[in-house]
């Protein structure tokens, strides 16, 4: 259900520019005893301010940690003076930039540096980041292609209208959306959700097994309640920390991906159309909750979702094409 559109990044990265102009060091040391000191004593050599800082244990330096540092530095010049200056500390295995400066050009590589020759693309650095997805779908969403079930349905579209709206005004910290259900829309999930009850003994996996009860139990999950994506969240956070949003749509691979870094799945809220409940062209919330939501509760599965998200972070669209293949 993940596609690519080559222009939603450029606009993305136009907005977040104009949000925030900073500049994102990355850089890998080796642990040992004042060994941040010394790469932020080159950062004052450079006379520059940082303004944030983060860590991780490395993937790149043996027994050591990888940092991303925002620096007040907008120039190239200056961006130069603060990577020469970090180079020149022994104990840094590797030097990259991470930029939302969109008129920065790219730097030459050098020894000590990895990769500085290519731009790396913009990334979430914490999860209020993903609320700049909120309009960033696809396909889908406020519209509906001319084959969708529910095209000239008016009653259909002004219903789904509502609720992808709350999902467009949602930002990270507030309550998830509450969506009272109709008895239509309660019959399409009864007439999926019997359907796929009888086949999952079947078809299902030993996880998903496990886990299809508890989710009956603790979400109300059965053929009569199209549970709440709140309740849902809760669960899953107590279970392995993975936490629900809402989404109007189909997003990007690299936003799908880059989210689950985060341990955040984005789950649609609306319901297919009634006229054929077995079948959608995009992502609902029968997909959503009765396909996807019960694996991230199992911990093993939970793990490498963020694995893969992890790796998606600042990944190139090859990369991104691959992860989300995998994926």
């Amino acid at each position: 259900m993940l596609q690519r559109n080559p222009h939603v990044s450029q606009t993305h990265h136009d907005a977040v520019t104009m949000r925030e102009l900073r500049t994102t060091l990355f850089f890998s040391v080796q642990d040992q005893v004042g060994a941040l000191d010394e790469c932020l004593h080159a950062l004052k050599a450079a006379d520059v301010s940082m303004t944030r800082i983060e860590s991780r244990p490395s993937k790149v330096a043996e027994r050591g940690y990888d940092f991303f540092v925002d620096i007040d530095a907008r120039t190239k010049e200056l961006v130069e003076c603060v990577v020469e200056e970090i180079k020149r500390v022994k104990i840094v295995r590797d030097v990259r930039i991470v930029s939302s400066l969109g008129a920065l050009e790219s730097l030459g590589g050098g020894e000590g540096s990895q990769g500085l020759d290519q731009q790396v693309p913009w990334f979430p650095r914490k999860v209020s980041d993903l609320d700049t997805f909120a309009e960033k779908v696809l396909e889908m969403g406020e519209e509906l292609s001319s084959d969708h079930p529910g095209a000239k349905d008016p009653v259909y579209r002004r219903r789904r209208m509502e609720i992808v709206q709350k999902a467009k005004e949602y930002r990270s910290g507030q309550p998830l959306p509450h969506i009272d259900y109709t008895e239509q829309e309660k019959d399409t999930w009864r007439q999926v959700y019997t359907r796929l009850r009888d086949m999952y003994p079947k078809y299902a996996c030993r996880e998903f097994l496990h886990v299809l009860p508890l989710l009956e139990q603790n979400c109300a999950y059965g053929p009569d309640n199209i549970p709440q994506i709140e309740d849902i969240s809760r669960f899953l956070k107590d279970c392995t920390g993975f936490t629900l949003r809402p989404v109007m749509g189909l997003l990007t691979p690299r936003d799908f991906l880059n989210s689950l870094a985060f341990r955040v799945f984005h789950s649609t809220q609306y319901i297919r159309h009634h006229s054929d409940p077995y079948y959608t062209p995009e992502p609902d919330c029968c997909h959503e909750l009765l396909g996807h939501v019960p694996l991230f509760a199992d911990p093993n599965f939970a793990e490498l979702a963020q694995e893969v998200g992890l790796a998606s972070l600042g990944a190139s669209d090859e990369d991104i094409e691959k992860l989300a293949t995998i994926f």
